[in-house]
């Protein structure tokens, strides 16, 4: 507590006098600012109702401290005025000032505060006292690349039967919530209910609602005694079907940065607790809202898709040029399997002769115009390798090779480069290196290194022990686009992490492949796509046990992607998927 003296004077002059009542004011202060509210309340001429009033000072505003600072006083004969400044200070760091003024009286020559309610604060009326109010801030959004919002402050509501509450109407109250609350929980029953209930030593929890079904169940509940419903602040999707597995977990990652900061009031009260005025009012700071990458118009689209596939199918798309994640979308039967769009490891087929072609053009082993051998079938140490039917195309450049997917030609390839050739290749297009993306988890997938010579033919044509995710051969496409690897981002401001990062991928590789993926489209495998613009990319068939999985992989303009039918055959199907989702964005969109 802090007392000092600023200035003081009399109405008849402005020098003090001794005995003014400047001490018992300060005497009052004093006492005041220690809490000591008793000794206090001595100094007044109403020391009971002064001391409870100042106790409630206390306890409404939870101060921890005050100080006051003497600014002026006035007095003639037996009465005066001793003007304060008031700072008291509040949990959490607040401080809260304001000047006013005490008015004193001399008793037989004693000078005492003269008490009202006043002399705590001057809009302070009888029977009033301060009470401290926080106000939270309205929770930030999260909203997609576009703006729209896909997450959105709002309330879920638990709902939770109280036997004692319920008392003699426990019976009809536990059936009416067992019939209510039914198409959440099936099991409910009135009876067994009424029964767990009466047993629980407190509100027995049932089920928890979203706003829709708590609007339509809680007329039916509204009136019976036992039912507690409590409201829970959450922060609540717009749309159920847009990325639900990625909006989850971009919740969970964000939710702690969404509050804000606080705002607050000091109002003052009557007997009965009602607020009557506003003392003091510091306003809240909202957190600024979070955005995601995802892009609204490309994740429904590739959604949209998916959808229409019977099998498991997934997309992923990503902008080459920011490496932000624009979609992730799998169909319900994927999601039997979890996040395989992002997390699930398959054979990528030939959509890995990107690396392959790539890792020949960077050690000259060819280039686009190279000729090279496509024969229906090559023996490589003891493996036979057959092109898709076995068909046969002599002996034609690399870039043809590659439109027409020739599994002989990159197998040959693969066998003459060294055993880490293609896992340091791979990594150059993202494949192997782990991304650490806030909000997301993610797996690109595993290119062993070999001195199996078997191997490494199968590696080279994307059998053998090779793996990749959709998002990872997303990344592998992405790369080619921008000329460098980009790395992944799906929560803007949020960096992320790359562990093991390959080396840069050479210009001649990237002016090399770009071409040879425009003739995939334009005269090769995914010739179907020739009227979708400029789409570059290459198209896959990954044999397993009973089946193949189709792909295909690309870019047109600043979107890369990378589609996935699992056990779908032939990769006509993903590029008819493809084909899809461009059909539904926007004209031109990304092109």
């Amino acid at each position: 507590m802090t007392v000092t003296v600023l200035a003081a004077g009399a109405l008849s002059a402005c020098t003090p006098k001794p005995q003014g009542p400047e001490p018992t004011a300060e005497a009052f202060f004093a006492a005041l600012g220690k809490g000591d509210t008793a000794a206090a309340a001595d100094l007044a001429d109403q020391p009971a109702e002064a001391r409870e009033a100042l106790n409630e000072a206390w306890k409404g505003l939870q101060a921890t401290s005050l100080e006051a600072t003497v600014i002026g006083s006035r007095y003639a004969e037996d009465t005066g005025s001793v003007k304060y400044r008031y700072t008291w200070h509040l949990p959490k760091n607040r401080t809260w000032s304001y000047d006013g003024q005490l008015n004193m009286i001399r008793d037989e020559g004693r000078w005492e505060v003269r008490w009202s309610a006043a002399g705590l604060h001057p809009k302070l009326g009888q029977h009033q006292t301060f009470a401290l109010r926080s106000d939270p801030p309205r929770r930030a959004s999260v909203n997609e690349h576009g703006g729209t919002d896909v997450l959105v402050p709002g309330y879920r509501y638990g709902y939770a039967l109280d036997a004692r509450a319920a008392g003699g109407e426990l019976m009809p109250t536990a059936t009416a919530v067992a019939d209510a609350l039914r198409p959440f929980d099936p099991a409910l029953n009135g009876q067994r209910l009424a029964e767990q209930a009466s047993s629980s030593p407190r509100p027995m929890t049932l089920v928890t609602l979203n706003q829709a079904d708590h609007d339509r169940v809680q007329g039916m509940l509204a009136n019976r005694p036992g039912v507690v419903v409590t409201p829970q602040p959450d922060l609540l999707p717009t749309d159920d079907g847009f990325a639900p597995a990625i909006v989850n977990q971009v919740k969970t990652s964000v939710m702690d940065q969404l509050d804000g900061e606080a705002g607050w009031r000091i109002v003052s009260v009557n007997q009965n607790g009602a607020e009557v005025d506003v003392l003091n009012e510091v306003p809240g700071a909202p957190a600024p809202s979070v955005t995601i990458s995802l892009d609204r118009a490309v994740q429904n689209a590739a959604q949209d898709a998916v959808d229409m596939v019977g099998k498991k199918a997934m997309i992923v798309a990503l902008k080459p040029s920011t490496g932000e994640i624009l979609a992730v979308a799998q169909n319900a039967a994927a999601d039997q399997d979890g996040p395989t769009a992002t997390m699930g490891l398959y054979p990528p087929g030939s959509t890995f002769k990107i690396v392959t072609a790539g890792a020949a053009i960077d050690r000259d082993m060819a280039t686009p115009n190279t000729l090279l051998g496509c024969p229906g079938h090559l023996d490589i140490g003891h493996r036979t390798v057959p092109n898709y039917g076995g068909f046969d195309l002599g002996t034609v450049p690399l870039s043809r090779a590659f439109a027409s997917s020739c599994n002989t030609t990159f197998a040959e390839l693969a066998s003459k480069m060294p055993p880490r050739g293609l896992t340091n290749a791979a990594a150059q297009y993202g494949i192997g290196p782990d991304y650490v993306v806030d909000g997301i988890t993610t797996v690109t997938g595993s290119v062993p290194p070999t001195v199996n010579l078997a191997e490494r033919t199968e590696d080279g044509f994307g059998q053998g022990k090779v793996l990749a995710s959709p998002f990872g051969m997303a990344l592998v496409a992405a790369t080619v686009a921008a000329g460098r690897t980009p790395v992944p981002q799906l929560i803007a401001g949020r960096p992320t992490e790359v562990i093991d990062a390959g080396a840069p991928i050479s210009p001649k590789m990237v002016d090399g492949l770009r071409p040879m993926m425009r003739l995939v489209v334009t005269n090769g495998t995914a010739k179907d796509l020739g009227d979708a613009g400029d789409v570059r990319g290459k198209t896959g068939e990954a044999e397993f046990a009973g089946g193949s999985h189709a792909w295909f992989a690309g870019y047109r303009g600043d979107m890369a992607f990378a589609a996935l039918i699992v056990g779908g055959g032939s990769s006509e199907y993903a590029v008819r998927m493809v084909g899809d989702m461009f059909g539904g964005l926007p004209s031109g969109y990304l092109a």
